[in-house]
């Protein structure tokens, strides 16, 4: 197991060596963010904005103007819901080159509460023009993001969770914006997962797999650009459940049958976390009380498939 936040701030760090244009921004949360040894080492290409993310934004933005590269990084509950005008207005509207990577996504701070739960973070950058969505699936996935967005021009939000996830891809994988991975093709049944959810995901295959249940796993790491075309593809097995650390609304699962409603209607079921203040606890705790477990993953896939 290997932390994702730790492989976007390394292999950011590892680029900025060899090239001048790219930027840390940070707000008061080099710890949390993983940016003391690059503040350390490269004070020339680091900001600190303090608690300031509408600042931070703004910043970011002033410096892709000038033809910087800029990274914004904090917490994704601050970062996403304090700066949404200035991701809006100042990165997506004028097609800044900002990367806006929020960490600790979903509810990563467990029993910090509410206010430092991200779960509405997806719905809103997808709503937004312009705007890039993607979420890592793991460590090495999470340094491929990273060197692809020193070499997209345009605005992104990548959002990262907090912990140790167990490794899904090889090092040095390849990763492309709006291309989702098929980690297993299977008859009966396609989970569609984001995020640090993949692992759950993938768990939950191989329990339905001890069961005779045939399953096809996507990682959907790119919310918007949506792939369409493997959505469809998953649709093909005539049941889909989502899986995902967001609220029901308007994330991975609200992206999916936005598609599938239109083009391809078949049974289909969201996972993830309900719209109402949240059950109280560790991260694990969570997860635990809304059944976003492998578990509870493999007995939803079950339902669906019993109701096909």
């Amino acid at each position: 197991m290997r932390n994702a936040r730790k492989a976007v701030t390394d292999t950011l760090l590892e680029l900025a060596r060899q090239d001048r244009s790219i930027f840390a921004l940070c707000t008061d949360s080099r710890g949390s963010v993983t940016l003391s040894q690059f503040a350390d080492e490269l004070p020339n290409q680091f900001v600190e904005c303090g608690i300031a993310e509408q600042d931070a934004v703004g910043i970011g933005a002033g410096l892709a103007n000038a033809g910087l590269k800029p990274f914004v990084c904090g917490p994704a509950c601050f970062l996403s819901m304090r700066a949404a005008e200035q991701v809006k207005v100042d990165m997506a509207y004028s097609r800044m080159n900002v990367k806006v990577i929020g960490v600790s996504g979903g509810v990563s701070y467990g029993a910090l509460g509410t206010t430092h739960h991200s779960t509405q973070d997806v719905a809103l950058m997808r709503a937004i023009p312009n705007m890039a969505v993607i979420l890592p699936a793991d460590y090495a996935q999470a340094a491929a993001m990273t060197r692809a967005l020193v070499d997209y021009d345009g605005p992104v939000y990548m959002r990262v969770g907090r912990g140790d996830v167990e490794d899904i891809y090889d090092d040095g994988a390849s990763f492309e914006i709006g291309k989702a991975s098929w980690l297993q093709h299977g008859l009966d049944v396609s989970l569609i997962a984001c995020g640090e959810m993949v692992a759950r995901a993938v768990e939950a295959s191989r329990l339905l797999n001890a069961s005779g249940v045939s399953v096809s796993v996507l990682d959907m790491h790119t919310l918007k650009p949506l792939d369409e075309a493997a959505v469809l593809k998953a649709a093909e097995t005539g049941a889909v459940l989502t899986v995902e650390e967001h609220a029901v609304a308007g994330g991975l699962g609200g992206a999916a049958a936005e598609l599938l409603c239109q083009r391809k209607p078949v049974k289909m079921r969201i996972l993830g976390l309900p719209v109402e203040p949240l059950y109280n606890g560790s991260a694990a705790d969570v997860f635990s009380h809304y059944g976003l477990t492998a578990q509870g993953g493999a007995d939803a896939a079950m339902e669906l498939i019993v109701r096909k």
